[in-house]
């Protein structure tokens, strides 16, 4: 830069500090002004947004897809180009150099215009590394696989409704469904053994929801208990665990208040009501059945976690259910208490559940669903009790 164009710069250069906006207090007036809209924007999205649920980390969920923050999403899609055994190279030195180009761009590029036309070397570095991130970002959004569907609690209410059905599948089948104990029956190797209440006032007043978790988790193998956690070789998550643990103590522990809102066991039937397995069966079934008849548990391949299941599964599937027929329907027998024998006297199917009767109540709700042709949602069963009122009505009229 020559004499001449120095003298030029400093006659702008003066004249723009004569006209210039003072520090104090126009700039801070306006840093103030675009820090509040920024604070009121992070308020907003907190608020009207959030943060994504996601359920307690768990090393040992091998289902979930580990992903950093979006800004770091362009270092999580390179290092997918980048063989493990040099991940290093990737992970340290690539970054360092990148950064390192960014400190010396301004003694590479020494052009005193400011122009970006003019600053060539400058803008070529910043555009391919920015260009670079964007493409890297995009790239690592597309591809990553989504994140397996996970049932969260939204709610302690939630939470307890998922713990009762977990507690159903899980823990039923020892331990009987108000936790009461007694002796164990059709599970190998506990055949015959006498449990203890868990949901005793001995029991809730003297144990953690952290002392629960970790007997569920590690269990009580000197005892025949087996391990339910990942991290032990069991099936059930950290997040899955707390919700039993949760449905434990809001269910049996008097110290706890219960919400409102929240629904306890079985809805009863209104007068006149026609039940469904939508509501009423399927929540007889989870409490009393679905321990035992789900898949890998002797059952003669009767299974029921779901209404499909129910009525087209087992090795007697002719006659576990029959439609308008409750009493003649292997069901509604064995939870009578009868057993059910084959042509050459062998008992094929004994009482059900093995280890508590079910209270009068439901099975009543059992054979009026049997009855009404089993069905499915409140709707099913609401048009089906309209009918038979309409059917009633001229029968009368006639």
């Amino acid at each position: 830069m020559n004499e001449e164009q120095k003298k030029k710069y400093q006659e702008k250069y003066s004249q723009a500090k004569q006209k210039g906006v003072k520090f104090w207090p126009d700039i801070i007036y306006k840093d103030l002004i675009v820090s509040f809209g920024l604070f009121i924007l992070l308020i907003g999205m907190a608020a009207f947004i959030g943060v994504a649920k996601e359920p307690p980390a768990d090393p040992n969920d091998t289902s979930y897809i580990p992903r950093p923050e979006w800004y770091f999403l362009f270092l999580f899609e390179f290092l997918k180009y980048i063989p493990g055994v040099i991940e290093w190279i990737g992970t340290t030195i690539i970054p360092v150099i990148a950064v390192l180009a960014l400190f010396l761009v301004p003694f590479l590029d020494k052009n005193s215009k400011r122009h970006w036309q003019n600053r060539k070397i400058g803008i070529s570095v910043m555009g391919v590394l920015v260009l670079g991130i964007v493409a890297l970002t995009i790239m690592a959004t597309v591809t990553t696989p989504e994140q397996p569907e996970t049932t969260l609690a939204g709610s302690v209410v939630e939470e307890i409704a998922i713990g009762q059905d977990l507690y159903s599948i899980y823990c039923t089948e020892c331990h009987g469904p108000e936790g009461e104990g007694g002796i164990i029956q059709g599970v190998e190797g506990l055949e015959g053994t006498d449990l203890k209440s868990i949901s005793s006032v001995d029991e809730m007043w003297t144990r953690t929801d952290e002392t629960f978790s970790q007997i569920i988790a590690f269990g009580q193998q000197d005892l025949g208990m087996n391990p339910f956690g990942l991290a032990y070789g069991g099936e059930l998550k950290i997040g899955e665990i707390e919700a039993i643990v949760t449905f434990m103590r809001y269910t049996w522990d008097e110290r706890v208040e219960i919400p409102q809102e929240a629904v306890f066991g079985i809805p009863p039937l209104a007068e006149g009501e026609v039940p469904s397995y939508e509501v009423h069966i399927s929540a007889i079934v989870k409490r009393y059945c679905v321990s035992c008849h789900r898949p890998d548990k002797e059952n003669n391949n009767y299974l029921m976690q779901t209404y499909h299941e129910l009525l087209t599964t087992g090795d007697n599937v002719s006659y576990n259910i029959i439609g308008g027929n409750p009493n003649a329907s292997y069901i509604i027998k064995t939870m009578l208490r009868e057993s059910i024998f084959d042509n050459a006297g062998n008992e094929i199917i004994g009482p059900m559940p093995p280890t508590k009767e079910i209270s009068e109540e439901y099975i009543l709700m059992f054979e009026k669903w049997i009855l009404n042709g089993m069905p499915e949602t409140t709707e099913d069963a609401a048009a089906l009790l309209e009918t038979t009122n309409t059917i009633t009505s001229e029968s009368t009229e006639d």
